[in-house]
């Protein structure tokens, strides 16, 4: 739909003054959002705007390209990006509007219309589109444009997946606790976060704990990876691999978001070109059942987890509980940064020598 602004307007001044482009657009020069233009007819996945909050609903907050968290007030202009979402905790939602309206999806500024939500989260935060975000010659910008490039003869990073049983089920945190448990034994480690919606959350948390560089599917080009094919989602794996090796990393801990009964991880999961790149596992799990539920699923598909952790470690007796039922040793996020637990991790890669003992022994010599 065509509201009409065909005119350029001096959007970057006075998104600089507010503060107000989103983290989903971290990877956006600032120098190309120069026009505004006419509203997307059929918004697409990665499609760049400018939208007024009309309403503030679940979202009170907008996460910026820096990180930071900005209080949003109705009126604000928020640079945003249309995307789809899966969020069981949260919201369903699509890369639609509804003429001129939509919601925000996700606090990393994705936005799209709200299909269905959890009944105890708000309504959405309402957006009024203003237009399209364009360049200086009048193309409207797209996320995709902006990912990493591919880069090629780089030696990967031997890689450890952690994956769990749904939102908030502990497996960013497990991942953080193993980077950092990993970077103490002199390793450099990258972290990735394969899938998911956009926000910087996760990407810092896997910073704050000595991640050599943090990546995820923004980097890549994607606002969220909801409805995202196998094929590239094994591209975008790719990718961010060549990137987490071009820095130097010998280990990779990648997450994958939602629950292994969600459509891109269970692709994922069952796919052997991404499957047969993985060293190890590490399971994430709110509660015993889920814990033995999920283990077993991981074993028909012919993966064996190293652990379980995540939120059911946090009880000594669901600890019991998912030892006796899976047979497997049920870490805290203390025993996943351990010496001990790193040794059991660095068993798939017996020759891999700390960066830092390399470096050491360079200045020896």
């Amino acid at each position: 739909m065509n509201n009409g602004l065909k005119v350029a307007m001096p959007l970057i001044e006075g998104l600089k003054e507010r503060g107000r482009i989103s983290y989903a657009l971290r990877r956006v020069p600032e120098g190309r959002i120069a026009r505004l233009l006419p509203c997307p007819d059929s918004p697409q996945p990665g499609d760049i705007v400018l939208a007024e909050l009309e309403k503030i609903g679940k979202n009170t907050k907008l996460e910026l390209t820096n990180g930071r968290r900005c209080h949003l007030h109705e009126g604000d202009h928020l640079a945003v990006v249309f995307g789809n979402r899966y969020a069981t905790m949260q919201f369903e939602g699509y890369a639609r509007a509804d003429g001129t309206r939509c919601d925000l999806l996700s606090m990393g500024g994705v936005c799209g219309h709200v299909a269905s939500k959890h009944a105890g989260v708000m309504e959405p935060s309402k957006l009024r589109l203003l237009g399209a975000i364009g360049d200086h010659l009048g193309h409207p910008l797209r996320l995709r444009e902006f990912g990493l490039a591919p880069l090629r003869d780089l030696n990967p990073p031997h890689v450890i997946v952690v994956c769990g049983t749904s939102m908030e089920a502990g497996k960013t945190y497990t991942a953080a606790n193993l980077i950092k448990g990993l970077q103490r034994q002199g390793y450099y480690v990258a972290g990735v976060k394969l899938t998911g919606t956009a926000t910087g959350r996760d990407t810092w948390s896997m910073l704050d704990a000595g991640a050599c560089v943090a990546l995820d599917f923004v980097d890549g080009g994607y606002p969220s990876t909801y409805l995202c094919t196998a094929q590239e989602l094994l591209s975008l794996y790719d990718l961010l691999i060549q990137h987490a090796a071009s820095r130097q990393a010998q280990i990779a801990v990648v997450e994958i978001a939602d629950g292994l009964l969600q459509r891109e991880t269970a692709a994922l999961l069952q796919s052997e070109r991404f499957t047969s790149s993985v060293g190890a596992w590490l399971f994430a799990a709110g509660d015993p059942m889920g814990a033995a539920a999920g283990v077993r699923i991981l074993r028909d598909w012919g993966i064996e987890p190293l652990a379980v952790s995540g939120l059911v470690s946090m009880s000594p007796l669901c600890r019991k509980e998912v030892e006796a039922a899976t047979g497997l040793p049920c870490v805290t996020a203390k025993e996943v940064q351990c010496r001990g637990f790193n040794a059991r991790v660095m068993e798939v890669v017996p020759r891999l020598i700390p960066a830092s003992s390399t470096a050491s022994e360079s200045a020896a010599a």
